[in-house]
């Protein structure tokens, strides 16, 4: 009889699995970053390309923005595929616990859509004509916010990987969550900009990753456990 897999062993098989996957389907994993391009050079058109307006004003509100809504794209389909073909199933029945496989699901996730968006960030920045004395702000609050907006998701995934058709439902599920990671962080980088202090919303962008590491996990298990009950 084999020994049952360590949680190293389980996760990394997963995370392998899943990389795999988007490895095959690798068109498809820039379509986030492709359309966070789109909506900055909306952002640009809707302003009229006002250099000062965009530099000033808008340059770190329109990429987080754009960041956001990009990683919806995927989120519905972060367990949707493992419900049609029976694999939540088998991870409630692994013997490892299912919280675990849960983050090791969101963090593949996280790696797959918000990194691609994080390597354009400095191209989305040029368009937005933002200074590039804030780009380091920006990219670190980027750094803390993305995993919290992964880890959100995936308990919205979960709750709704139950039903049929529900993107616009995950995406108005989302969003109301995605609010205060969006106010702290491109709130940050415009603190940043006017010589504040920009140390306490840092910090509590890490207080709100370090919670929901911990918490996210464990609600998005039990919604899948009670949407496969």
């Amino acid at each position: 009889m084999s020994a049952a897999p360590s949680l190293l062993q389980a996760g990394r098989a997963l995370l392998l699995r899943d990389l795999r996957l988007v490895w095959r389907r690798r068109g498809d994993a820039l379509q986030p970053a492709l359309f966070a391009l789109l909506v900055v050079v909306m952002f640009a058109l809707a302003l009229g390309g006002g250099r000062q307006i965009l530099r000033d004003f808008v340059a770190p509100y329109a990429v987080w923005v754009a960041v956001l809504l990009a990683g919806l794209l995927s989120l519905d389909s972060l367990f949707r595929g493992d419900a049609e073909d029976g694999s939540l199933e088998q991870w409630i029945l692994a013997p490892v616990p299912l919280a675990w496989l849960v983050a090791v699901r969101t963090f593949g996730h996280w790696l797959t859509t918000a990194v691609p968006l994080l390597l354009v960030v400095p191209v989305l920045g040029e368009f937005l004509y933002l200074p590039r004395a804030q780009l380091p702000m920006l990219m670190l609050t980027l750094l803390l916010g993305t995993p919290v907006l992964s880890l959100l998701g995936a308990v919205v995934a979960a709750l709704t990987v139950g039903l049929k058709r529900s993107g616009i439902l995950v995406a108005l599920l989302a969003l109301p969550l995605y609010v205060p990671v969006l106010v702290f962080g491109a709130g940050s980088v415009a603190a940043s900009a006017q010589g504040l202090d920009a140390s306490g919303a840092l910090l509590l962008m890490a207080a709100m990753l370090v919670a929901s590491g911990v918490l996210a996990p464990l609600a998005a298990a039990a919604a899948i456990r009670i949407a496969q009950g």
